[in-house]
């Protein structure tokens, strides 16, 4: 049992406060991709637009507008991806200087011993590694999904029109799902640095970033705009 209890640097607050922000990162991921039929999220609601715009991709001449939102849509993954990994070279960049870690508890007045300091840290670009990995799959995806359309033929009789249309819908989600997750991990690895303030900080910061997701999904404006739609 004392083996079981044993947590090494971590403290039982420490545990306690990494478990609400994993439940909230796993909850508000879940309940965002797999909302209630009667209250779909603005993820799900998306979903359907995206596949509108394929149906309305298929007779639309010239396909210019649809390859500019595509790109768009590609850069935008590409700029995070690009913070992202700024990011984490600058986490570890901080890792590997122990004085001016030393220094950056002391001027933040923190008391977390050296080792403690660079377990929060880690955890950080944990976060942000897997929000980097995301935004990158969804980069590649979106240019799955450019080529799909571009097969797609301009004749509308065409047997394939449809079928391929409808693929490239389904590639285009895909994307916005691992966009959204990445985007989901940088909201969490911005609740990660309550965790330098304490453990009761860093669950506290994990319970408002969930709530804010969660209000973002649920219950924003934007949401009731694309329920009228």
């Amino acid at each position: 049992m004392e083996r079981l209890l044993h947590l090494g640097p971590l403290s039982p607050a420490d545990a306690a406060g990494l478990a609400v922000l994993f439940a909230c990162f796993l909850l508000s991921g879940w309940l965002s991709e797999h909302p209630p039929t009667a209250r779909p999220s603005v993820s799900v609601l998306m979903e359907r637009y995206r596949r509108a715009w394929m149906v309305e991709f298929v007779t639309r001449q010239p396909r210019i507008f649809d390859a500019t939102i595509l790109d768009s849509l590609r850069q935008g993954t590409a700029f995070f991806a690009s913070a992202s990994m700024i990011a984490i070279g600058g986490g570890v960049a901080l890792i590997g200087n122990s004085q001016r870690l030393e220094s950056l508890a002391s001027d933040l007045s923190l008391q977390s011993e050296g080792v403690m300091l660079e377990i929060k840290i880690i955890l950080i670009i944990g976060f942000l590694s897997n929000a980097l990995l995301k935004f990158i799959w969804s980069h590649r995806l979106f240019g799955y999904c450019s080529i799909l359309m571009a097969a797609v033929p301009n004749d509308v009789s065409d047997p394939a029109c449809q079928p391929r249309a409808a693929q490239a819908g389904e590639i285009n989600i895909t994307a916005a799902r691992s966009f959204n997750s990445g985007l989901r991990s940088i909201y969490f690895a911005l609740a990660a640095l309550g965790w330098l303030l304490g453990p009761w900080v860093l669950a506290a910061t994990a319970l408002a970033a969930g709530a804010l997701l969660m209000r973002r999904e649920f219950w924003s404006h934007s949401r009731k705009v694309m329920l009228g739609g």
